[in-house]
């Protein structure tokens, strides 16, 4: 019975299986749904990003280079408090 269960994966290894998993190319109807964006901001960004497949009357995007190309976007937090106040 104990020999059914498998050792714990270090917590390194869950998210790159999970990354394995996820699936590589989406419809826009669905990257819609992922990244909260309208229908043309989409395609607009997925365009700059050189991530979209066009084939007959279908359209996919790359998530891994449209992923990469929305970190441009990723501004650093910033501090709640102004420099020369103290918490």
């Amino acid at each position: 019975m104990y020999e059914e269960y498998k050792p714990i994966k270090s917590m390194k290894e869950v998210p790159d299986q999970l990354r394995k998993l996820r699936r590589e190319f989406i419809r826009y109807q669905q990257a819609e749904l992922i990244y909260s964006l309208s229908h043309k901001k989409l395609l607009e960004l997925a365009s700059d990003a050189g991530a979209l497949y066009r084939f007959d009357s279908t359209v996919l995007i790359n998530r891994e280079i449209f992923d990469a190309y929305l970190e441009r976007f990723h501004e650093p937090a910033t501090s709640k408090y102004r420099e020369g106040e103290k918490k």
